[in-house]
């Protein structure tokens, strides 16, 4: 047990920097909930701890490594995610002031209202279709984690790291959605768009150059 407790200590001490390094994830809860808010952006947290576990997953069954040693299938998840960046990009680049939500409680944000899959969706794809992450975690669990310790202790692991990065995109997601800051950033929303619009082609950009190491 104390051997599993190290374990997890290590894997969480190494993680904690990566929750709260910024990227595209961080990128779209920030978007989500200045945006969309709150609510949106919360199950958008839920979206990413999806992808977090999705990737857990396949790097305990040994797909990751397969990932990470076949060129075809890197290319194939890196396009896939810069394509998705972009093309996030160019809409937040496209739209109005009048997309976002001043009052999310208010008839006028109710008519607004992002759909909870939408919002779900937003979060899993633009973690799920990082290619970087099968290399973290393939990383993290080889040098980190023992062959012997068994799966299900694991997926444990993995279930309090994708607990503990949903918990720090609800705290974002609370931050940027309270009335002080939502009126701050209302009265500049155009400028939050197409701000947000160049971070997430900056990414897709960045994510080109990547090459599977």
């Amino acid at each position: 047990m104390s051997n599993y407790l190290f374990e997890l200590a290590s894997l969480m001490a190494i993680f904690s920097f990566a929750i709260v390094s910024p990227g595209a994830d961080l990128a779209m809860v920030i978007r989500q909930s200045l945006v969309h808010g709150r609510r949106s952006a919360i199950i958008t947290a839920f979206g990413i701890g999806a992808a977090l576990m999705f990737h857990v997953t396949y790097t305990i069954l040994g797909l990751g490594l397969i990932i990470s040693q076949s060129i075809y299938l890197f290319n194939i998840v890196k396009w896939c995610g810069v394509a998705y960046l972009i093309y996030i990009g160019i809409k937040a680049l496209r739209a109005g002031q009048t997309e976002i939500a001043v009052d999310v409680q208010g008839p006028a944000g109710a008519a607004r209202r992002q759909s909870a899959l939408k919002a779900f969706g937003l979060g899993f794809a633009a973690n799920a279709l990082n290619p970087k992450a099968v290399f973290f975690f393939l990383s993290i669990f080889s040098t980190v984690v023992g062959a012997n310790t068994p799966m299900p202790v694991k997926f444990g692991y993995g279930m309090i790291m994708a607990s503990s990065l949903i918990l720090w995109f609800v705290g974002v997601s609370l931050f940027m959605t309270t009335p002080r800051m939502r009126a701050a950033f209302t009265r500049a929303s155009k400028w939050i768009d197409r701000a947000s619009g160049l971070v997430f082609i900056a990414l897709g950009l960045k994510l080109a150059t990547e090459k599977a190491a």
